[in-house]
């Protein structure tokens, strides 16, 4: 056997860094860490497999503010976390469970403790119905946490147990070393989504209404549609570039109101307009990886914050595309708000559905990147060989007309032997040729001399023909005429 040389040799797996929460206030420090921002106002599952507890799937939902929901909601969220862990082919052996909401004004981080007691409570008994144990359940509010596991006041007192500093754990090292951050809270993400308040506001409107009636009826119209589908396209050709050419600023909010300024108002109801067509919204997620992705989710997000007042149900495209961008680069947390966001305006859109469903599967969305490769390539040669047969078409036109342009010949006397152009030009063909003056002169003397017998030369003189013996007339056996000798 030949020995692999060193380009040829798989490389080696990365050693996958691995840390061990050993109390509840690790597990609270590691919350942020887990689903990648911090989870305000939300209930927390987190899966965990084998004797050790190996941290598995997580979900989060809002908690609901009615408490008439919440034993229905608590098993669905029981019965989604230990369904989906299955679909991955390892069923939890036990769960933890972290319940997080800021203290409404008046009330203390206490009272949000002892407010949703009843909820974890019911939580847990949905998880036992499914044979999957609550290992721990915490609630975090106020800068502190409490257990509902523990009734040990040592460890967990009445009053709480301070959160770690940002930045000072165990988790918080790790994760910095292998690159992960966390994206600041569920409100502040969502904020960036959120339709803009404001004077400019009734501005918006007033666009959105004459992009309205300028569009939707060229939409409704087969005829026009692609007309519209190509100048929706074009315009977001051009906010794409200029917001390429603007890199983003470092804090979020700044950035955003920065970006604010980049489209017009009369630009952003066109996009948002033409977004509701199924093609245009299609062609528009292939941006989605690169410098050109970056810029796309950037105006994904502007134009996500344009869907005002009466036009906000129309956000479901622009956020649906924010969350398809955001997950193709890698930003799972924040194409998950998106997603829920859409589905919020619109629970039948089924675009935002599939992908939401697909992001929380853990699939990889190169599948699907590729596919809009494939299209969009498909597209770039279609429109290709369109242009080519539109040019033939053009040449050949113009071909046509050159010809028909072409002066004729004056009229005049017939000429009785054809010109040297026309010997050299005129094709040959199987018809006969018209029959002249010197063609009949010609054909005659192909018959006689097909019926002559071609003597030596002999004496010539008055009457005589050298080498030729005249007959008299005769017929041919086919029946033709001959030629008449001379009298």
């Amino acid at each position: 056997m030949t020995k692999p040389n060193e380009s040829t040799r798989r490389p080696a797996a990365p050693t996958e860094q691995q840390i061990t929460l050993r109390s509840a206030a690790e597990l609270a420090d590691a919350l942020p860490y887990l689903v990648g921002f911090h989870p305000d106002d939300s209930v927390v599952m987190a899966a965990l497999h084998g004797d050790r507890g190996r941290l598995g799937g997580r979900l989060r939902l809002g908690i609901p503010s009615t408490r008439d929901e919440w034993p229905d909601v608590c098993d669905q969220l029981a019965e989604t976390l230990v369904t989906n862990c299955e679909k991955r082919g390892s069923r939890p052996d036990g769960i933890v469970l972290f319940f997080c909401q800021d203290p409404a004004p008046g009330e203390t981080g206490r009272a949000v403790m002892e407010r949703l007691r009843p909820l974890a409570q019911r939580l847990r008994i949905a998880c036992g119905g499914f044979d999957v144990p609550v290992y721990e359940a915490l609630c975090i509010s106020d800068g502190r946490f409490w257990s509902y596991c523990c009734p040990d006041s040592r460890c967990c007192p009445p009053e709480g147990v301070p959160m770690a500093l940002p930045g000072t754990s165990a988790m918080a090292a790790t994760a910095t070393y292998v690159g992960m951050r966390v994206r600041g809270t569920l409100k502040e993400m969502e904020a960036r989504l959120t339709p803009m308040t404001g004077k400019s506001v009734t501005e918006q409107v007033r666009a959105l209404d004459t992009a309205a009636s300028r569009l939707v009826p060229r939409v409704l119209d087969s005829g026009g549609c692609a007309a519209v589908r190509e100048e929706t396209l074009s315009v977001l050709r051009l906010v794409l570039r200029r917001f390429r050419d603007t890199p983003p600023l470092a804090h979020p909010m700044k950035s955003d109101a920065r970006d604010d300024t980049l489209i017009s108002h009369e630009e952003a109801a066109t996009i948002i307009i033409g977004l509701q067509d199924r093609t245009t919204r299609d062609q528009a997620a292939e941006w989605m990886e690169g410098p050109d992705g970056q810029a796309a989710l950037r105006v994904w997000r502007t134009v996500a914050r344009r869907c005002v007042d009466s036009y906000a149900e129309y956000g479901a495209a622009p956020l649906a595309l924010a969350g398809w961008v955001a997950w193709s680069l890698g930003e799972g947390p924040e194409a998950r708000v998106a997603f829920s966001r859409a589905l919020r305006l619109d629970p039948d859109y089924l675009f935002a559905h599939l992908l939401f469903q697909a992001c929380n599967d853990g699939l990889d969305p190169e599948t699907l990147r590729d596919c809009l490769r494939r299209e969009r390539a498909d597209r770039a040669m279609h429109t290709a060989v369109h242009a080519e047969l539109e040019r033939a078409a053009t040449s050949d036109e113009a071909a046509a007309n050159g010809r028909r342009r072409r002066p004729r010949p004056k009229s005049g006397p017939a000429s009785t032997t054809p010109t040297a152009a026309a010997r050299t030009t005129a094709p040959r063909t199987t018809r006969p040729a018209r029959t002249t003056a010197a063609g009949r002169a010609a054909g005659a003397a192909r018959t006689a001399g097909s019926r002559a017998t071609t003597r030596p030369p002999g004496p010539t003189g008055p009457g005589k023909t050298a080498g030729v013996t005249r007959k008299p007339r005769v017929q041919s056996k086919e029946g033709q005429r001959g030629t008449r000798s001379p009298q």
